[in-house]
């Protein structure tokens, strides 16, 4: 595992491949962590890719900032080029592929940073402004339910805390409502069973899409995939289809049939030929 710091923020990097091979940023959601992707990253890697998956801001241990306001897109999107420039170099060119609340991070970087970007792979998650707007527009406000729920200060911390166990129950139940495995739902609370990491990921929902409907990102220039899954829960189907508007470049939507949000978990292998189809295609 790699290590790289941005100001007082120390984000471990989980690394598959050689560091001459064409590198590919893969940044995790809630409540996952980099090593979420080990199932894709392995046969990127098979193939000639370096795959870079930090633990994101909150999910390293010693990028733990406190406060919902540490947890804006903007910081966020930074730590994802603060370690493209550790470990790939200073103005260095990517692949970046995000699921879920990586998912957004990813859109932003893309959006905002095109110079960077190779290609754009989203997972799960439409643009961030494209989400606000469908919770005005579509059933999205009523699959989000969780996402106000979570606003609430206090509260959420004391409904899915691990109280010393190894995890915590009421965050397992939810995970598996959403479809995820038992196994997976039980790794991904264990994850976050220290009540500062809760926290931490839990004000990823408070902060990060603060501002985000007057702050609207420019359409994405790169080539874009955007996967969708119909057993998502999250992410309605009204959602999905306001994502073109946000990008100008080569788009292609891919929707996998009877997979449920947790795409990274059911479908690694799909998930991987996908990417290698996008990436041989536009190599950067």
């Amino acid at each position: 595992m790699l290590t790289v710091t941005r100001g007082d923020l120390t984000f471990d990097v989980h690394e598959h491949g050689s560091g001459d091979d064409v590198p590919v940023l893969l940044l995790h959601g809630f409540p996952q962590r980099g090593t979420a992707w080990d199932g894709v990253a392995e046969r990127l890697a098979a193939h000639g890719y370096r795959t870079l998956a930090p633990d994101q801001r909150g999910y390293s241990p010693c990028a733990r900032p406190r406060g919902r306001s540490a947890y804006r897109l903007t910081d966020l999107v930074g730590d994802a080029l603060a370690v493209v420039d550790a470990l790939v170099g200073a103005g260095g060119r990517v692949h970046v592929v995000g699921h879920d609340w990586g998912a957004a991070v990813a859109w932003r970087l893309a959006a905002r940073h095109p110079d960077r970007v190779r290609s754009l792979t989203a997972v799960s998650v439409p643009p961030p402004a494209t989400y606000v707007r469908s919770l005005f527009t579509t059933r999205q406000a009523l699959a989000s339910w969780y996402v106000y729920a979570l606003q609430l200060p206090a509260l959420p911390e004391r409904v899915l805390r691990a109280e010393g166990r190894p995890f915590s129950a009421a965050l397992v139940a939810g995970l598996r409502r959403t479809g995820q495995g038992r196994t997976a739902a039980e790794r991904d609370a264990a994850g976050l069973a220290d009540p500062s990491a809760l926290t931490a990921a839990i004000n990823w929902y408070r902060g990060g899409l603060r501002g985000t409907r007057g702050d609207v990102d420019p359409p994405v220039q790169v080539p874009t995939l955007f996967v969708w899954s119909d057993g998502d829960t999250a992410i309605t189907r009204q959602a999905t289809e306001l994502t073109q508007q946000q990008v100008a470049g080569p788009f292609r939507y891919v929707e996998l049939r009877g997979v449920s949000h947790w795409i990274l978990d059911e479908s690694p292998g799909q998930l991987a030929d996908l990417l290698l189809d996008q990436m041989g295609e536009y190599p950067g």
